[in-house]
C-alpha cells in the first residue's frame, strides 16, 4: 500500500469512528429524552465535559465491568450490558424500573430499585453525556452521567 492509500484509509477510519461516535452519543440523547417527554420533561443535550468524565471512568471498569459507581460530581447510572454499541439497552436497562416507582410517595416500591428510572427523567439534569467501554470478560461497562446529580433526597424528579 503506498503512503496516499494508507493515508486515505486513515482519514476514513477516523470519520467513520466520529460518525460512529456522534450516532452513539444521539442514541443516548434519544433515549433518554424519549422517557424524559413522557413525563414532560424537558430534553437534555449532550455535554463532551460529562461525556469525558464518563469515559474516563469507563475504561477504569475495562477489567472487570463490576456495576460500580465512581461516586464523582455527577448523578450516575451504570450497567453492564452484553453490546458495545446499544445504547437503547443500557437505557432500557434503568427505564425498566418505571413500574416500581410510586410519584406520589416519592418512593420505589417495596423490595424494588426506581433510582436508575428517576434520574433518566429528574427535572434538574439538564446535560448528559454516556460511555461504553468493552470488558476482559467480554460484557459492555455502561456509563451515563447527568448534570446536574439527580435523586435529591425529598425532591420529585418531575
Amino acid at each position: 500500500m503506498g503512503s496516499s492509500t494508507i493515508s486515505l484509509f486513515l482519514i476514513l477510519s477516523f470519520i467513520a469512528a466520529t460518525a460512529s461516535a456522534q450516532n452513539l452519543q444521539q442514541d443516548f440523547l434519544d433515549a433518554h429524552n424519549r422517557e424524559r417527554e413522557l413525563v414532560d420533561v424537558k430534553p437534555m443535550t449532550w455535554s463532551t465535559t460529562v461525556a469525558d468524565y464518563a469515559s474516563n471512568y469507563a475504561q477504569s471498569r475495562s477489567s472487570d465491568c463490576r456495576e460500580v459507581y465512581s461516586l464523582g460530581p455527577y448523578g450516575e447510572n451504570v450497567a453492564a450490558v452484553s453490546s458495545l454499541d446499544s445504547a437503547e439497552n443500557a437505557v432500557g436497562t434503568w427505564v425498566r424500573e418505571k413500574p416500581f416507582y410510586d410519584y406520589e410517595s416519592n418512593s420505589c416500591m417495596e423490595g424494588q430499585v426506581c433510582w436508575h428510572y428517576t434520574q433518566v427523567v429528574w427535572r434538574e439534569s439538564t446535560e448528559l453525556g454516556c460511555a461504553l467501554q468493552q470488558c476482559d470478560n467480554g460484557l459492555v461497562f455502561a456509563i451515563c452521567c447527568y448534570n446536574p446529580r439527580g435523586n435529591i433526597t425529598a425532591q420529585l424528579p418531575y
